[in-house]
Order: C-alpha cells, then sequence, then structure tokens
C-alpha cells in the first residue's frame, strides 16, 4: 500500500514555485497531424486547459535535448505554464505521435523509446508532489517499465487529501490489466469513456453490466470516490458513493476529437477543487470538452470562451 504523506504547503525547496493546483504526470509530445504539427499528450494537454480554468498547473514530464524539446519547452512557457517539472533527456528524443482522424474517431501511432519514457524521481519532483492539490495521470506513460514505476513513487508522494485522478485514456497496444489495476488502487477520481468501459469489461471478466453497474463495480472494488464515463456525442456520467449525475451530448461542428477528453478532465478537476455539486461540475466539464473538439488541436487558446462557461455553469 502506498504511503500518503502529510506536508504542509509550501515553495519548493529547489527554484521558486508555489504550490501547484494540479500536475499533468506523464507524456509531453507532438501531435502530427496530416498537414500541421502540435503540442499534446494528455497529461500535458489537462495541465494546459486547467491552467487557462484558472488553475496554477504544470506538466511532469521528459522532453529530448533536441529542437522539439525546445519548441514544447517555448509553447509552455508562451502559455504560462511551468516548465520547472520538464526534465531533459540528453539520450531519448521528444515523443511524437501520428495522429490521423478517422470520422468521429482517431488513430494514434506513437514513437516508442521517446523521453517521456524515462521519467525519473527527482527532488523538484518529490516537493511538487508533496504538495499539490490534484494529480492527474493516464496509463499510456506507463508502458515502459521505468516510467510506470517513476508514476506510482510519485502518487505515493502525494498528500493523503490530493486528488489523484487516473484518466484511463487507453492507447492500444500500450496497456496491462497488471498496470490498470494497480493505478485504480493509487486513484480517488477515474475517468473513462464508454469505449474503455467495453474494454475493461472484457478484461475483468464481467458481464457485460450497463455503464452504471460497471461505474459502481469501480466504486466498490477500488474504494474510489468517484468514477466518471464520457460518451462523446451523447454526453457523460459521472457516480459517487452518494451522487449521480449525468448529461447529455452537446451539438457540435467536430474539428477533431484530440484532446476533447482531456479538457473534459481538467473542467471535472476544476469542479472537484471549487467543490461544486456533481451535476453542476459535469455540465461544466461536458462543455469544456465539447469546446476544445470544435477547434483543431488539443491545446486551442480558450481563454475568453472558458470563462465565459464558467460564469454560465456559476448562475
Amino acid at each position: 500500500m502506498p504511503v500518503w504523506h502529510d506536508v504542509e504547503p509550501s515553495c519548493f525547496t529547489l527554484g521558486i514555485m508555489q504550490q501547484l493546483d494540479l500536475i499533468g504526470l506523464g507524456e509531453l509530445l507532438w501531435d502530427c497531424f496530416p498537414d500541421r504539427r502540435l503540442p499534446g499528450g494528455a497529461p500535458a494537454n489537462v495541465a494546459f486547459h486547467a491552467q487557462q480554468l484558472g488553475l496554477s498547473a504544470a506538466v511532469a514530464t521528459r522532453v529530448g535535448c533536441d529542437p522539439l524539446g525546445d519548441e514544447l519547452l517555448s509553447y509552455l512557457q508562451q502559455q504560462g505554464l511551468s516548465t520547472n517539472l520538464v526534465q531533459r533527456d540528453p539520450q531519448h528524443g521528444t515523443g511524437t505521435v501520428t495522429v490521423e482522424p478517422q470520422g468521429t474517431s482517431t488513430r494514434y501511432t506513437f514513437l516508442e523509446n521517446s523521453a517521456w519514457d524515462f521519467l525519473a524521481v527527482d527532488a523538484t519532483w518529490q516537493a511538487a508532489m508533496a504538495t499539490a492539490k490534484a494529480v492527474c495521470f493516464g496509463t499510456l506513460a506507463q508502458r515502459g517499465s521505468v516510467s510506470r514505476s517513476t508514476i506510482h513513487q510519485c502518487l505515493a508522494l502525494t498528500q493523503k487529501d490530493c486528488l489523484r485522478v487516473y484518466d484511463i485514456n487507453l492507447r492500444p497496444p500500450f496497456y496491462e490489466r497488471e498496470w490498470i489495476e494497480a493505478s485504480l488502487k493509487l486513484a480517488r477520481i477515474v475517468k473513462l469513456n464508454d469505449d474503455e468501459v467495453r474494454v475493461l469489461t472484457s478484461m475483468f471478466g464481467l458481464a457485460s453490466p450497463a455503464e452504471e453497474q460497471f461505474a459502481q463495480w469501480l466504486l466498490q472494488t477500488y474504494e474510489l470516490e468517484l468514477v466518471c464515463i464520457t460518451r462523446g456525442a451523447q454526453g457523460a456520467l459521472a457516480i459517487s458513493a452518494n451522487e449521480q449525475a449525468e448529461v447529455q451530448g452537446i451539438s457540435i461542428t467536430v474539428a477533431d476529437t484530440v484532446g476533447a477528453g482531456d479538457a473534459f478532465t481538467a473542467g471535472l478537476i476544476w469542479s472537484r477543487l471549487q467543490h461544486w455539486p456533481l451535476q453542476r461540475g459535469l455540465t461544466l466539464a461536458n462543455r469544456i470538452g465539447a469546446l476544445v473538439a470544435s477547434r483543431a488541436g488539443a491545446m486551442p487558446e480558450l481563454h475568453a470562451e472558458i470563462a465565459s462557461v464558467i460564469a454560465d455553469c456559476s448562475s
């Protein structure tokens, strides 16, 4: 069992940085579309959109000592995201993924042995994890044993009340039941989509329960606080021990779906840190996800639009 650390919030001992609201722990890479190259990586996307929501956020990741890595760091800095937790790897290159939109789905081809496959715990990361209010992590960055071990170590360094959010985010063939179960045991909140429900139902040998039943099974089996299932154009479902919320899909013109689920996760985390009721938080997350799906790329700049959505959901 992990040992949760009770540490008073403070500045980092290495570098000047205040306590972060959210850390996106995992991959930072280039999304290579047929006609362009854009920054991406699920945990990085979550941190980016959390920053647009008004949270202090950073990406704990690793990029190469190469021009692609330089460009990513420059982009994060331009967006106001701290780069204190971005490691540089002299031996492995910055990650890339070929993105091929296919109607309402997307095909991804990831470069193997990328820098983010070699995440390492250092003193700066230890201090960051020990004070963060929320940490979001996924499955893809656990494809390599080095980063998988590092991610689990980092989560064990967080405070007991830190929101450890596992955005399952399966990318075939880079997942195994062992990693998923270990991650579920480390999480407080789990987010997955309806396709992933079907994959996990088969993986765990369950008799194809309804989404509500599967969410309840996850809650009880892994002692979670909240399970959220996104359904694309059909909206989303969220279930906790005491509440259940559901929202319908939003009619939009989809530019691409890359990063929409990550924006949803950022909205959900924001609402939990604000202690919003579950139904209102789910409504906000759903609208943020739809907003990003209506724009190209995983990290569109939407400060004004997101502020308007927050104001609308607050009223």
